[in-house]
């Protein structure tokens, strides 16, 4: 028997007019802590002082270097921009001072993979109507407390970019996001402009291909959500996170998935 879409009428209909889907309780407490307490396990293993790449949607085309570009094949550790003092030593342990860690996660280990590429995943694209959907990146973001970084407004579509546009983003929340610890934000209906620019890769290296254009963020609505609850983004969907002031993390898992059948990946996409 093949696979039965999983998303209702009004689940789709929702979609299709605000660009986002909230499920609760997608995954079990049980399921989310296997993941946190795998990811812990991970950064335990990691040796810090052997590689110290930074992440930053501030400063993307100045941080872009080749520990970023090789870890789409692998699992890489990005540290937040505000992890180092001044003499370049971590100002806290590495647990705390990680951005994320991408950008294969859902490939190489086994945990992630599993729930990367179950069957609740696929039916949700089976509803959405992907022939071949691929999981093409995977991150776990954890939004640190004190010095979680912001993540500007953008589309993912920009990132990762097929022709036609077919990316979709999965955030699954592993502990609670809120207002306070730099839960997503997201403009209604954005998804219905299009795509505003790309980010590629040339002979000039990485860079948007036009400037950003400035957004009223009296337009955004905050999507606080439990652990557990998975948001379905729209790849042209505008969407953000503010920096995390709080003394709480928000740990999340982020997937992107793109249509193989019918669809071409961008040859200049980063």
């Amino acid at each position: 028997m093949g696979l039965i879409g999983s998303l209702s009428k009004e689940q789709l209909n929702f979609f299709d007019s605000n660009g986002f889907l909230v499920i609760e309780s997608f995954y079990s407490s049980d399921e989310v802590l296997e993941m946190r307490n795998r990811m812990a396990e991970l950064l335990d293993g990691f040796d810090a002082p052997s590689s110290s790449s930074i992440f930053s949607t501030k400063n993307q085309q100045q941080l872009t270097d080749d520990y970023f570009f090789e870890s789409a094949e692998k699992i890489s550790f990005f540290f937040e921009e505000k992890a180092f003092g001044n003499d370049g030593n971590l100002r806290q342990p590495k647990e705390l001072s990680i951005n994320k860690v991408g950008h294969a996660l859902h490939e190489i280990d086994p945990i992630f993979n599993k729930f990367s590429n179950s069957e609740k995943i696929s039916s949700i694209f089976c509803s959405l109507g992907y022939k071949r959907p691929v999981v093409i990146q995977s991150m776990y973001i954890f939004k640190q407390p004190g010095i979680g970084g912001e993540v500007v407004p953008h589309q993912d579509n920009s990132f990762l970019y097929t022709e036609p546009p077919s990316c979709t983003g999965l955030w699954l929340a592993l502990e609670d996001a809120t207002i306070i610890n730099g839960c997503l934000w997201a403009i209604p209906g954005s998804h219905k402009n299009g795509l505003v620019r790309r980010f590629i890769r040339d002979d000039n290296g990485v860079h948007f291909d036009r400037n950003s254009p400035s957004y009223n963020q009296k337009e955004f609505v905050p999507l606080e959500v439990k652990a557990g609850t998975l948001v379905v983004i729209h790849g042209d969907l505008i969407h953000q996170s503010f920096e995390n002031k709080s003394p709480t993390s928000r740990h999340a898992l982020s997937l992107h998935i793109v249509d193989t059948d019918g669809f071409e990946w961008a040859k200049d996409n980063w």
